[in-house]
């Protein structure tokens, strides 16, 4: 067994792991890693682990002809480590940036879709005004402390959502006013 057995081990299991990644989410608009770190400007993972592996054999190759200099080692060392490196981080890290496309900002909404969305908000406004409304009277009907502190409890909830949706609200026509006035 070689020094080099825990790396070529690693390699095998990231390349298993970039294959099922790469088939999921399809090629990246942009080459995943810096042209310093990864010469072939992949846009799958796939590539970047096969670069890798051919940076391994490279090591083992020039080590079994005795051809390695201490210098060409470390460079080559080097290199190996900082790519499995930011292979392992890329793959650690894409399911977060998976998950944080969902809240980016989507692209532009018609002026139509945000008076839509004016309406909608308006409608949520009305209904949890309501709410507060009944939940107060309950509140004033509470026969038990422990019933109170219940009804206080829904009542503040519906109240904090209340101020959230009049923000929202407040944010669409504030874009709206934005783009009319904008021409």
């Amino acid at each position: 067994m070689t020094v080099l057995a825990p790396i070529k081990e690693q390699l095998e299991q990231l390349a298993k792991n970039a294959a099922e990644i790469d088939r999921r989410r399809g090629e990246s608009r942009q080459p995943l890693f810096d042209e310093r770190l990864f010469k072939c400007r992949a846009r799958l993972l796939t590539a970047c682990v096969n670069e890798t592996q051919s940076l391994l054999k490279t090591l083992e190759r020039e080590q079994d002809a005795g051809k390695l200099s201490a210098m060409r080692a470390d460079h080559l060392c080097e290199t190996l480590l900082n790519q499995v490196s930011a292979l392992h981080r890329e793959m650690a890290t894409m399911e977060i940036r998976e998950k944080e496309k969902d809240y980016a900002p989507k692209a532009k909404a018609s002026i139509s879709q945000l008076y839509q969305d004016v309406a909608q908000h308006q409608s949520w406004e009305r209904r949890l005004e309501d709410m507060v409304r009944d939940c107060e009277t309950q509140l004033g009907q509470c026969a038990t402390l422990k019933e109170q502190q219940a009804c206080q409890q829904k009542l503040l909830a519906l109240e904090k959502r209340l101020t959230r949706c009049r923000d929202s609200k407040k944010r669409i026509e504030g874009r709206i006013a934005f783009r009319e006035k904008k021409g």
